[in-house]
Parts: C-alpha cells; structure tokens; sequence
C-alpha cells in the first residue's frame, strides 16, 4: 500500500487529489496539512490533519507527498518531501521559475526518489479524443492549432490565485501548454501577449500566446473577460476541421461530491464536430472519448512500484516552464522569443 499525504486542501486537494487517491487500488491517503482541519473532516472524516509539513514529512507510513500548496511554496516543500526520502506529485505550475523547477528536479535525482507533475488535461474527454482525431489523420497535415480557456468572472476574486506571479499565463497556460508539447513537441518560438483587464486585477487576466512550428501555428488563448466562452479547440488541417466546445466534466462532477467512478464517468455530452474537405464541406458531429484522469492515478501507483513508466516525466514537466518562462520574457520584451 502506497501511504499518501497531501499538503493543502484548497481547490487542488478537493477535487483532483484527494478522490482520486480514495478511488486508485494500492493508494491510502493518511495524512493532510491544512489550517482547515474542519474542512479536511466534513469531507474526509477518517485522515489525520497534520500540523505542519514538517510534521507529515516525519511520519514513516507516508510514501507519496502531492504538493498542492500555493505555487511560491512549491519547490520549498518538494525539495524537502525527497529529502525526506518521499515521491513526490506536484500540482501545475511545476514552480513559479524555471530556476526552481530544476533545483527540484536535482532533489530528485539525489534523493532517487519518482518525481511527478499534475498535467491532468491530457486525461481530459475533449484531449483525449483530438488526439485520436489527430492519430487516424482525419484533418490531413494540421495548419493551425487553437486552444482556449476562457471565462467570464469580471470581477476579481479575494483570492491568493488572483495575485499568482505570471496571472492567468502561469495558472491556466500549463495546461495548455503541456496539451501542445504533447501533441506537437517543442516550437522553435513562442510570440506571447499578457494583459490586465479587469479593474482591480492584480496580475495579468489575459494571455494570447502563439507558437510557432515550421508547418504550423499553435495559438494558445485566455481572456477572464469573455462572457461567450464556450469554444475549446479549432484545429485546422489540409483535409478538415474540428471544433470543439465545452469543457471536461470532471472537475465539476469531484467539486459537486461524486467519487470519481461509474458507467458515465467523465462523459462530455457535447460532442466536437468535423468538416471535411470535400466538395459539400460537410460537417457532422464527432462523439467524444470519456476523459479519465483515474488513468493518471493507476500509472502513477505502477510508477512508484518499479511496474511502470512515469505518466507525466519531470523532463516533460520542465520544457513545459521552458515554454512558459520563454512567454513571460516575450511578454516582457513584446518579441519573440526563439525555443
């Protein structure tokens, strides 16, 4: 049994840790640090609320950390959890710098212990059917490739994520990012934009960033100014188009209290749709994939047994930072900055 303890209980640990860990065969949560213990309880009764992260780090039944802290304690508490001879799951961004993504990337090596990033989108319905889309060559060679998270919240929340380094380029753009790089591999450039719209804002609500391939254009978009929002992907090639709207379920289905699981688990019932490049141009419904981040879970317990690979490698993680340090310095110098 892999003993997990889990360093905070915001967002990150109520929906996308600790249920997956309760539903994942060789995975016990045993402990969680948080200043909430009541919180912790009305949701997860039976686990320990440690103290401190010096105090979970201690306890010999824990195998597995997931850092799910605010991002500027990141790499503190990574580092130390494989000092103490622990794995370690770190919830995106990897760190606030690239500097500090491979001083924890060291610790890992030194300490020999499985160090691991929560890119979860790539297990996300929409994701997971673009890349079958993409595998059986539907839309010929891709020409353009856009991506999107938008929302409509105006009004800045009291929140410490409002006021993250990098705004919503380093809250949402890893997942982005990571969704590109694991469909088309490193760019030889990124062109990126960040702006601060909303009155009040105290980091950046808008990114538009584009990556440039010698075949192809990558266009990576946020904006918490757009009140429609629905469109996800518009992938673009010589022989059609996918478009795509609406978001993965399973956040939505964690936060609401469902234990991931079932017949109709990360079921997205609004389906993308295709146009082919005939003489009609005609366009049909395209059924999507379930999303499963349950998938993320299972590799990641065989990982940490020695029976197989790392779903989400550091190496991966880091040119995910390489990419979205290379957008802020472009953002910075309004240039482009090669990769």
């Amino acid at each position: 049994m892999i003993g997990v303890g889990l360093i905070g209980y915001g967002l990150g640990g109520r929906a996308f840790h600790a249920p997956y860990v309760s539903v994942t065969p060789g995975m016990a949560l045993r402990a969680v640090v948080s200043r909430d213990a009541a919180k912790v309880h009305a949701d997860l009764p039976e686990v320990c609320v440690a103290g401190s992260v010096d105090a979970l780090l201690k306890r010999e039944d824990i195998d597995l950390v997931i850092v799910s802290s605010p991002d500027a304690f990141h790499a503190d508490h990574a580092i130390a959890a494989l000092s103490a001879g622990k794995h370690v799951l770190i919830d995106k961004p990897f760190a606030t710098t690239l500097d500090d993504a491979r001083r924890i990337i060291a610790a890992s090596e030194a300490a020999g212990r499985l160090l691991s990033v929560f890119h979860n989108r790539r297990w996300d319905a929409d994701f997971l059917t673009l890349r079958d889309v993409l595998a059986e060559r539907r839309l010929g060679d891709i020409v353009q490739f856009e991506s999107r998270f938008d929302r409509w919240r105006p009004v800045p929340a009291e929140t410490w994520k409002e006021g993250r380094v990098g705004g919503s380029w380093l809250d949402l753009g890893p997942h982005l990012v990571d969704q590109a790089l694991v469909l088309f591999g490193r760019p030889q450039a990124i062109t990126a934009d960040t702006a601060t719209f909303r009155e009040g804002a105290p980091a950046p609500d808008y990114f538009h960033a584009v990556l440039r391939y010698p075949d192809k254009r990558v266009i990576l978009h946020s904006s918490k100014v757009a009140a429609a929002n629905s469109l996800r992907f518009a992938v673009h090639g010589t022989a059609g188009s996918w478009i795509k709207h609406g978001v993965d379920p399973q956040e939505a289905a964690t936060l609401a209290g469902r234990v991931p699981g079932g017949a109709d688990w990360g079921h997205d019932p609004l389906d993308g749709e295709i146009t082919l490049a005939t003489a009609d141009l005609a366009t049909a419904p395209w059924p999507n994939r379930a999303g499963n981040y349950r998938l993320f879970w299972r590799a990641l317990a065989a990982a940490i047994r020695g029976e197989g690979a790392n779903p989400v490698p550091a190496a991966e993680a880091l040119m995910v930072m390489e990419v979205l340090d290379a957008g802020l310095r472009s953002a910075a110098q309004h240039a482009e900055i090669p990769l």
